[in-house]
């Protein structure tokens, strides 16, 4: 599922990291250390890798 925000993006690209080794899980603050404990590495890859392009700085709740 591609990411709707850049927030969101980097959330995910900081809990992929953790998943992965490259930082430690203590280090996840909000909503990466929920993605973290709820999504498989493939779902964080897929809405890591989503093109920051046209996205807002963050999703509106509507």
């Amino acid at each position: 599922m591609p990411a709707k925000s850049k927030a969101q993006q980097k959330a995910a690209g900081a809990a992929l990291a953790a998943k992965r080794g490259d930082q430690k899980v203590s280090d996840l603050k909000g909503a990466s250390k929920s993605m973290y404990k709820s999504m498989s590495e493939k779902e964080l890859d897929d809405m890591a890798s989503t093109t920051r392009k046209g996205k807002p700085q963050h999703a509106s709740n509507g």
